[in-house]
């Protein structure tokens, strides 16, 4: 048996998966990732400053303006589709899978692709949040150069910045999803940056999937390790899952 039809065989058998997702996932729908050498991180703004920085609370609250035309550039993807990735995933959930998708990304296209149990470290994008703690729709504000309102109120984007906390609460449900998982599967991330990388650690079981284009500080603690696309792994997958249910319709 080789190592794509025993990834198969342990998504057939397990009820509980719980998935990390990384940039690599969304690459393969056209959204640049941070931290290769093409990534977002390696640029800089017309002044010098690395978009690194750029991305934190500081450069947010002193420098709007610019903070707000480089999130309008560089963050927003509105025309991006899900892919093969994504739609693997809902496709495990719709085959009667308890599927927990935990991810660093903040494109929404999880919940585009149908997935229902997504938790978002890094928050998304695609929505905004008030003084208040409200959240609403991106489309829902009112947005000039410098800053968002809804209603009259302050708003913001729902993502967390470089020297803010991520959410506790997600951070909890998390842990909870990958300690309590029959498999664990881990798409399209470097597992340099931490804490999301150190998630990993609360797997308590042997059926550990990496799928990555290349190896990471960690890959050597998964049971299967592929260096791939992702799109090109999952049809792989697929065709053993597809071909085990047809040989299930057959004998029934």
């Amino acid at each position: 048996m080789d190592a794509v039809e025993c990834a198969a065989k342990w998504f057939q058998t397990s009820q509980k998966v719980a998935v990390i997702t990384g940039a690599g996932i969304s690459t393969e729908s056209g959204i640049p990732d941070f931290r290769s050498g093409e990534g977002l991180y390696n640029e800089e703004t017309e002044q010098g400053i690395p978009m690194e920085d750029v991305l934190s609370w500081s450069f947010f609250s002193e420098h709007p303006r610019e903070f707000y035309r480089l999130f309008n550039e560089k963050l927003l993807f509105p025309d991006a589709r899900p892919n093969t990735g994504h739609f693997f995933l809902k496709r495990l959930e719709d085959a009667g899978h308890d599927v927990t998708i935990i991810t660093q990304n903040i494109d929404g296209l999880h919940q585009k692709a149908g997935s229902t149990r997504v938790l978002e470290l890094h928050g998304n994008a695609g929505k905004i949040i008030t003084e208040y703690g409200s959240e609403k729709s991106l489309d829902e504000a009112v947005r000039d150069e410098k800053e968002m309102r809804v209603d009259g109120e302050w708003a913001r984007p729902a993502i967390t910045l470089y020297g803010e906390a991520l959410d506790r609460k997600v951070l909890q449900e998390s842990v909870q999803a990958i300690s309590e998982a029959d498999i664990l599967l881990v798409m399209g991330t470097s597992l340099n940056v931490y804490p999301a990388a150190g998630l990993i650690f609360e797997y308590n079981g042997n059926r550990s999937v990496l799928v990555n284009r290349e190896g990471t500080p960690l890959s050597d603690g998964f049971a299967c390790v592929f260096s791939r696309p992702i799109g090109e792994w999952v049809e792989e997958v697929q065709q053993y899952l597809d071909a085990d249910q047809h040989t299930s319709d057959r004998n029934e």
